[in-house]
């Protein structure tokens, strides 16, 4: 008989799970609070005024160096050529081109970028290069409670504003001077050092749910799991395993969100629940506007935040081969904006893109989205949950100890490992991945 895994969450780490799980050879059912699988990375329906579009949660952006997502994406059924528009990584701003990356080894084209950046003077480039060298030379580590501003204080202030704010504010969600250096680090070793075109950026040509949540979904119904949307109530050990909501399993792998994982473990694990409620978060601020015939001069361009003007990249829909005419916005690190209310701050960006962009239409404000619990912050020396809650109850979430901010890559990565370890645990060793070859499992 085959081992019973429940996997509580269907954002895209309990999808990891529950598709790895399945191709292991267990029986799984995976349970999700909302009507829609994808969690914080999913497309929203269509509003009921005919000329109201499917928006996203949020925009996102992928980068080749999510080798996980990429490879989980292609094994539910998901091409990912057709699916993303790859370019390689180029940090356009309305008013000049900053650093671009040509393709090649990814250390050559660092230099190369880098060097022909002619935005910057000479001098800045070389500060950079040497900056850049002396991380490497120290494997990319650093003082756990340095910041991001900490790290970067002797770089030059184009460089900081054109490249290192950005760049961190997008992977972390998290202000520089907030954010830890370590974490940032890590990330620009996998982007910018792993191999050739892990630094690209990979921008979704359809709604998040095609690029995984559906194609997920439908996979693991043909390969027998069960799928039940609802908010778990209680998750309790029993003698020989665990029960959800009174339901048994031999194991469970918990890929809800902070404050579910939080409530479900208080009584079974209470260290471990304190640990993940403790968290504090970032919000993200989405703002989709419509104007008719416009476009970009690129399909992503970055932009400068200030005190009056939110936004720090706008993404032209219309290129991506989604809605012409629409365009989306995005305030991370949102928190001080959140608290001026989601109106003034659509009409701050709205304010902002009319300023620094040109329009063939004046643009009018589509909608206003708002995840509070977009991200953790991802601050320096942060106690993050370990993987392990209890013999058999495994966790998954892009929020769990290791050296990766919140993003679709460490999601995927923890709902993989969590699947496999927990049926390591089972001392019911599950067949070889090859035992799911297309077929239904019976």
């Amino acid at each position: 008989m085959s081992v019973r895994l429940a996997v509580v969450g269907g954002g895209w780490a309990g999808l990891a799970a529950a598709v790895e799980a399945v191709s292991l050879g267990a029986a799984v059912t995976l349970f999700e609070m909302a009507p829609t699988l994808g969690g914080r990375a999913r497309s929203l329906p269509a509003g009921p005024t005919p000329g109201d579009h499917a928006l996203d949660n949020g925009q996102h952006i992928l980068i080749g160096a999510y080798a996980d997502t990429l490879a989980l994406m292609r094994r539910v059924g998901a091409n990912p050529d057709e699916l993303l528009l790859r370019m390689p990584l180029r940090l356009r701003y309305p008013d000049r081109e900053t650093l671009r990356l040509p393709p090649g080894p990814p250390a050559l084209a660092f230099l190369r970028g880098v060097l022909g950046c002619g935005a910057w003077a000479w001098g800045d480039r070389l500060r950079l290069l040497v900056a850049s060298t002396g991380w490497t030379m120290r494997g990319f580590r650093c003082d756990p409670a340095s910041t991001v501003a900490d790290l970067c204080a002797d770089l030059p202030r184009d460089v900081r504003d054109d490249l290192i704010d950005p760049l961190c504010v997008a992977a972390l969600n998290t202000p520089a001077a907030q954010a830890s250096a370590q974490v940032f680090l890590r990330v620009l070793k996998d982007a910018l050092f792993t191999g050739p075109g892990s630094a690209d950026l990979l921008l979704p040509r359809q709604g998040l749910s095609a690029l995984l949540p559906d194609p997920a979904r439908a996979w693991l119904l043909q390969h027998g799991a069960t799928v039940r949307t609802g908010r778990v109530q209680q998750l309790a050990a029993t003698g020989r395993g665990w029960a959800v909501d009174g339901e048994a399993f031999d194991l469970v792998v918990l890929a809800s969100s902070l404050g579910e994982a939080a409530r479900l473990t208080r009584d079974l694990a209470p260290a471990w629940s304190a640990v993940a409620g403790a968290f504090e978060f970032q919000p993200i601020v989405t703002i989709y506007l419509e104007s008719v015939g416009s476009a970009l001069p690129a399909p992503m361009v970055a932009l400068r935040e200030s005190a009056t003007e939110p936004a720090q990249f706008a993404f032209d829909l219309g290129q991506l081969g989604q809605q012409p005419g629409l365009f989306s916005l995005v305030v991370s690190g949102a928190g001080p904006w959140i608290a001026q209310g989601l109106d003034a701050t659509g009409e701050a960006a709205r304010a902002q893109a009319m300023r620094r962009l040109a329009w063939a239409t004046p643009p009018r404000i589509v909608r206003v989205l708002s995840e509070k619990r977009a991200t953790f912050a991802c601050t320096p020396n942060l106690a993050r949950p370990q993987a392990s809650i209890a013999p058999g109850l495994m966790a998954a979430g892009d929020y769990l100890a290791g050296p990766y901010p919140a993003t679709l890559e460490g999601a995927v990565r923890s709902g993989l490992a969590a699947a496999r370890s927990a049926l390591q645990q089972s001392g019911r060793p599950a067949p070889h991945r090859g035992a799911v070859d297309g077929q239904k499992r019976r």
